[in-house]
């Protein structure tokens, strides 16, 4: 595969955002075994790029990701990438970091400044030993590389890095007495922090970015937001939080088997346009299985027919090079409801003068809550602020507590967290371990459910022993879900889930009538699922006899808009006047309005044109049908006048049989015409 560098002449460099620093990729394929994973593969990044890449679960994203990263060589194609063009590649998961200090591993996204410091100083050596008037040509050119490094070590922001580190760190939620921490101490969702923070600190011309937020909190996700929005450098995502991409992307860039498609606009504006088009799509699927039924049965009809051998033949041809619809398991609609929850009285839970308490710090204190039955509460607040301690205590998990928790009448309730993966049957595969614990009215459906929770194909016969923590995580969360409960405690039931499926899991709850009180860090699930919102302050003032705890009669939308209210109206305190306030929902309303109306435009457009065709084709079906239906009842007439012939009566008589005769041959004649008036419909279509 070719991979010349490109390097415009007289082209400055800035370090984080070469002019037109880019990467560009031509008919790159890739097949694992007998899979083609990308066919003709064509994508340009540059400088500027605001971009998302989506795709259904198993469709090749992190492939390709890593081929534009160099860390997959494609089978065959060409890749271009600018001299000087950096890019950095964040994962999805897997990276450990080990044997340094917060701080120390976050300084090594320097080292490649560092390699320019100590070329520096070598041209400052031999600048020293060159005698005056010595190779005068050769010592002006190491005087402009010295320049040019010392002006790219300048704007890596290497001088300024101490502030850079702690404010990067600050922002993905690391505290200040994490700087001196080994990193070993830190768990695996905390590795991904730290890797995400040397990519940001390497500060690339083109940034990689496979599921970044998999392990952020809303704040965390809030403050990556606000730095890919000033970010100069190019750069693709991969997210399954549709929230994040709205607020960070332009353009997005669909794998759909196998191949690449490009939709300009935020993700909500290729949703639009995609549901029109996979509409259409399924559409014609539809239609063509409709046609091949029709043909596969005008087969069988007529293969034993001399007469009709020869249309037989077209017939076999033409469906053997049709080129067929096919529709992925990914797209086939599918709804699942789970048991009716038992009836339960008014409220659900009450909660009477709780507090919680580590040591010396108070969690909360005097917190008295009733959440009636059909309420979906989702718990909010800052990282640390104790929301998985209340969803424990409020399950029954954690009884180390003051104050009452009572549960109303009638009330199962059914708790799952990240660790619930720990207590799954290792020893069965993944389609016994679910079967075995359905509901026998469900069995029939456990194939469909798994496939929400991404177990698809033959992952269904996987031993729960070789599962990843991920996948044992849905595996728990699907198994809570069949118990027939009305009181459901879910502490980030999304996490490892793709869009299809939260979405799912949202229709599914949203129609479930029981309770369900939840913790998540995706927006979108946040709002569509949320009918009230608990907030949990992480500051807690103990001498006010606050609670640290406050309730909001509306969903996670709501609370947003009130939060904003009182830090506007703090801010217009502070300063005498209510400052202008540019929100950042307003930004991405405008411009999801802008690539609204585009959109509806476009779809509008592909809309009458589908109708126009769809209407021509019907009016096909229905003349090649007419003609079948004649030369049906045609061939049945015919069968009666040979069988008339055949009497004693008639052939023994010969103008009977003459005009019998003459019948027949004008019958004949009628169905060769209706035949070759059919055949000219069915070639047309």
């Amino acid at each position: 595969m070719a991979e010349p560098a490109v390097e415009p002449a007289a082209m400055p460099v800035q370090w984080g955002c070469s002019i037109m620093a880019f990467v560009q990729f031509s008919k790159i394929s890739l097949a694992f075994a007998d899979r083609d994973i990308l066919t003709d593969i064509n994508l340009y990044l540059a400088s500027g790029t605001r971009a998302a890449l989506t795709g259904a679960n198993g469709a090749g994203k992190s492939t390709l990701m890593k081929v534009i990263a160099g860390e997959i060589m494609p089978d065959s194609g060409d890749r271009a990438v600018q001299k000087g063009c950096r890019v950095s590649y964040l994962p999805q998961s897997g990276i450990v970091h080990c044997e340094k200090t917060l701080r120390e591993e976050a300084e090594t996204a320097y080292k490649p400044v560092l390699a320019m410091l100590s070329r520096m100083e070598a041209i400052g050596r031999e600048l020293e030993k060159r005698e005056t008037g010595e190779d005068r040509a050769k010592t002006a050119l190491l005087l402009k590389e010295h320049y040019r490094l010392g002006g790219d070590v300048e704007g890596s922001g290497y001088y300024e890095r101490e502030q850079r580190i702690s404010s990067v760190l600050e922002g993905l939620g690391f505290s200040p007495d994490d700087a001196e921490r080994p990193v070993e101490e830190f768990s695996g969702g905390w590795q991904m922090r730290i890797a995400l923070a040397k990519v940001i600190l390497e500060s690339p011309d083109i940034l990689l970015l496979d599921e970044p937020t998999n392990y952020l909190d809303i704040e965390a996700r809030s403050w990556l937001e606000s730095w890919l929005q000033s970010f100069t450098g190019g750069y693709l995502l991969v997210s399954h939080d549709r929230y994040f991409l709205d607020v960070t992307i332009h353009e997005v860039y669909e794998l759909f088997q196998g191949r690449l498609k490009r939709y300009a606009g935020n993700y909500t504006a290729y949703e639009t346009v995609r549901a029109v088009e996979l509409e259409s799509l399924l559409k014609r699927y539809a239609e063509q299985q409709e046609e091949i039924a029709r043909a596969e049965d005008l087969i069988r009809r007529f293969r034993y027919k001399a007469s009709k051998a020869a249309m037989v033949q077209e017939r076999i041809k033409k469906l053997e090079k049709m080129e067929r619809i096919e529709i992925p398991e990914s797209l086939k609609k599918i709804r699942i409801r789970f048991p009716d929850p038992p009836h339960a009285g008014k409220a659900a839970l009450t909660v009477t003068g709780l507090g919680k308490k580590y040591g010396e710090r108070r969690i909360f204190s005097n917190l008295d809550l009733t959440i009636d039955s059909g309420e979906k509460l989702v718990v909010v607040g800052r990282n640390g602020a104790g929301k998985t301690t209340l969803l424990r205590i409020l399950a029954g998990v954690d009884a180390d507590f003051e104050g009452r928790v009572q549960y109303g009448a009638g009330i199962t309730a059914g708790y799952f967290s990240q660790d619930a993966a720990e207590h799954l049957n290792l020893s069965m595969s993944v389609l016994e371990y679910i079967e075995a614990e359905a509901p026998a009215s469900l069995v029939p459906k456990v194939r469909d459910m798994l496939g929400c929770f991404l177990f698809r194909g033959d992952d269904v016969y996987k031993s729960v022993s070789v599962l990843s923590g991920g996948e044992k995580s849905r595996l728990a969360l699907l198994k809570m879900l069949l118990k027939p409960i009305n009181l459901l405690i879910l502490d980030e039931p999304t996490n490892h889930l793709d869009l299809q499926s939260k979405d799912i899991l949202m229709d599914t709850l949203g129609a479930y009538t029981g309770t369900v009180i939840f913790v998540s860090h995706d927006r979108s699930f946040m709002e569509g699922l949320s009918t009230k919102t608990l907030e949990i302050s992480k500051d807690y003032v103990q001498n006010a006899g606050r609670s640290g705890v406050r309730f909001f009669y509306g969903n996670y939308g709501y609370y947003m808009e009130k939060i904003m209210t009182e830090e506007d109206t703090e801010t217009g305190n502070r300063h005498g006047g209510k400052p202008e306030r540019t929100k950042p929902e307003a930004a991405v309303a405008v411009r999801a309005a802008e690539d609204g109306v585009k959109v509806q435009r476009a779809a509008k457009a592909r809309r009458e044109e589908d109708k126009q065709r769809q209407a021509a084709e019907r009016r096909q079906r229905r003349r090649e049908n007419e003609a079948l239906a004649v030369i049906e009842r045609l061939e049945d007439e015919k069968q009666r006048i040979e069988r008339e012939l055949g009497k004693p009566e008639v052939y023994s008589d010969g103008e009977k049989a003459r005009a019998v005769q003459a019948e027949l041959a004008g019958i004949t004649h009628r169905i060769e015409e209706k035949t070759k008036e059919w055949e000219e419909i069915a070639t047309r279509r």
